[in-house]
């Protein structure tokens, strides 16, 4: 059965949002925000449901607030490749072509703050510091995108895999989010497919890194037990 995708109207106050400082928001003073509460309405998709496709055309716009989403293309042969994986505060749908260039689906449970792409429209027009804000995380977006290129360059399982783990940790502590330990609520294969690596590959290298004291693998997750070895692996 195909999970049910809840809506709910959009009670939370855009000032009461907790990703509102590192969402595409962050700009609009607190008249503004009242009038932006209306254009977006709160919606849930349970565990591997699909919130948008590629080149289907694009009608919305999403503001993640929880959870986090596997970023996709699929190749002719039917081969997954993932091009990212999208956090609370990350605003994801615009583009210049007017279709979805990657599909996005739920890691877990997610909910997004929903926004038309008409309405969305007329609310920037006469506000640049928004459309600043939208840049920056164009130009955030277009980074990660080039350290992704790198990661997927000649570089070793190792060394892909380390990268991958300093990566992740960077952007969920950005989040402000104190970690002793770094949640992976990805799974293998999803990390596999990110680096462009087999699972069987992916496994064998977290498992030579635990027995190598540089990592302890944990249920949903790991540590970093030698951060400095990790830092090593990733740079070289």
């Amino acid at each position: 059965m195909k999970p049910v995708v809840t809506i709910e109207p959009n009670w939370q106050l855009c000032s009461d949002c907790a990703v509102r400082a590192s969402a595409v928001c962050s700009s609009l003073d607190a008249v503004e925000l009242r009038e932006f509460e209306h254009l977006g309405r709160r919606v849930q998709f349970s565990s591997g449901e699909t919130v948008f496709c590629e080149e289907d055309i694009t009608t919305s716009f999403y503001n993640l607030l929880e959870g986090v989403m596997r970023l996709y293309k699929l190749l002719p042969d039917g081969r997954r490749q993932i091009v990212g994986f999208a956090l609370p505060g990350d605003f994801l749908g615009m583009n210049i072509s007017g279709r979805h260039n990657f599909s996005a689906d739920a890691i877990g449970a997610v909910t997004v703050c929903q926004f038309a792409k008409s309405p969305f429209g007329r609310f920037i027009e006469d506000r640049p510091h928004l459309l600043r804000r939208i840049t920056e995380l164009a130009i955030r977006e277009l980074s990660q995108a080039r350290d992704h290129m790198v990661l997927l360059g000649r570089r070793s399982a190792d060394e892909k895999v380390a990268a991958f783990l300093l990566g992740w940790r960077e952007r969920l502590v950005s989040l402000k989010r104190a970690l002793d330990t770094v949640p992976l609520p990805m799974s293998r294969q999803d990390i596999a497919d990110y680096l462009g690596l087999t699972i069987e590959t992916v496994s064998r290298t977290f498992t030579k890194l635990e027995r190598h004291g540089v990592i302890e693998i944990i249920h949903g997750g790991i540590s970093l037990l030698d951060p400095a070895k990790v830092e090593a692996l990733a740079a070289a």
